[in-house]
């Protein structure tokens, strides 16, 4: 008797895997073309995955969350690797003033610029995210880094559809000239207990710190006498070219905008203790309204020797091993 041999094919032994790649994205809003990386994982055909959108921190920091040439962390780059690993796409952007986007619209004046051109290029940035053939749209998130952070809570609670997740790592969590103070007055401390200036000097440094904000806040001329030259130049600043940005970034307190997340939206807040640019209990108020928000986990985790960049003192290139732990476990399904 005869019998048939039946050989599979490897189609039917295992279907082909589309591999990881990453391609240029490109999406206009208010004028200007904004240039990000769409970092897709391996995937199987026609498979729709979760999708994450990335925001860099302050300054001039690029999609990777680079300020070139002075600093190169590639913070948000690697974050891109790490959610990779769990199956997570991932788009980053060049925002206003760096990389390929530059200023945009905003060249020859950008006095122009303010918080809410930010945040309105970071809901576009979502929207796209949204409608790549890959992006489940049911599944999406927002990360961001520090004034990222901040961003990210802004879209939580304004974007459609509504993030399932949001990742806050070492967020500003408080007014952004009140952490200016706080950062600028641990900073004369230091150099009191170096002995580069007495107790009294410390006093009036500090006193003219507090009056500079007041200033600001109020729309008046800032006094600079008092100040050191370094902190002189920096509320000139403030008062020049970046002052539309400054007093409309300052105007948002963080823990205000959770009361606008969905309940039961998947939150991650982080904090280092060797993070001095985001102290953990500056986010005490927002891990609180996050909290009567009603959000899920895994709500705020403590890194321990984890600095603002998300190193530690055995990781100076690579994320620490507590942070990919928090962002495994955030992205876990």
């Amino acid at each position: 008797m005869a019998f048939a041999v039946v050989t599979a094919t490897p189609a039917e032994a295992a279907p082909r895997l589309v591999p990881a790649s990453d391609r240029e994205v490109v999406f206009t809003v208010d004028g200007t073309t904004t240039y990000g990386t769409l970092h897709v994982p391996e995937h199987r055909p026609g498979q729709r995955l979760r999708a994450a959108l990335l925001l860099p921190g302050s300054g001039p920091t690029d999609r990777d969350g680079n300020q070139p040439p002075a600093l190169s962390p590639n913070t948000l780059a690697l974050v891109a690797d790490a959610l990779g690993d769990k199956q997570v796409a991932t788009l980053r952007f060049d925002k206003y003033g760096t990389g390929r986007t530059g200023l945009g619209a905003y060249e020859g004046r950008p006095e122009e610029l303010d918080y809410p051109a930010f945040v309105r290029q970071a809901t576009a940035a979502y929207e796209t995210l949204r409608d790549q053939p890959e992006t489940d749209r049911r599944a999406l998130m927002v990360v961001g880094h520090s004034e990222g952070a901040m961003t990210a809570l802004q879209l939580g609670g304004t974007v459609s559809p509504r993030p399932v997740g949001l990742a806050l790592l070492q967020p500003q969590a408080i007014r952004l000239l009140d952490l200016v103070t706080l950062q600028l007055k641990e900073q004369i401390a230091e150099a009191t207990r170096q002995g580069h200036l007495t107790p009294e000097e410390q006093r009036t440094i500090d006193a003219a710190i507090d009056a500079g904000v007041a200033a600001l806040r109020d729309d008046r001329p800032v006094d600079t006498t008092e100040l050191p030259a370094p902190i002189a130049q920096l509320f000139e600043a403030f008062q020049g070219t970046n002052h539309r940005f400054v007093t409309s970034s300052d105007a948002i307190y963080p823990p205000d905008t959770a009361a606008a997340l969905r309940p039961g939206t998947r939150v991650l807040l982080t904090c280092g203790t060797n993070d001095p640019q985001v102290p953990c209990d500056t986010t005490d108020a927002l891990t609180t309204a996050l909290r009567r928000a009603h959000v899920g986990m895994p709500g705020r985790v403590t890194l321990h020797g984890v600095d603002h960049l998300l190193h530690d003192e055995n990781h100076p290139d690579t994320l620490a091993p507590a942070v990919l732990s928090a962002l495994h476990r955030f992205a876990k399904r």
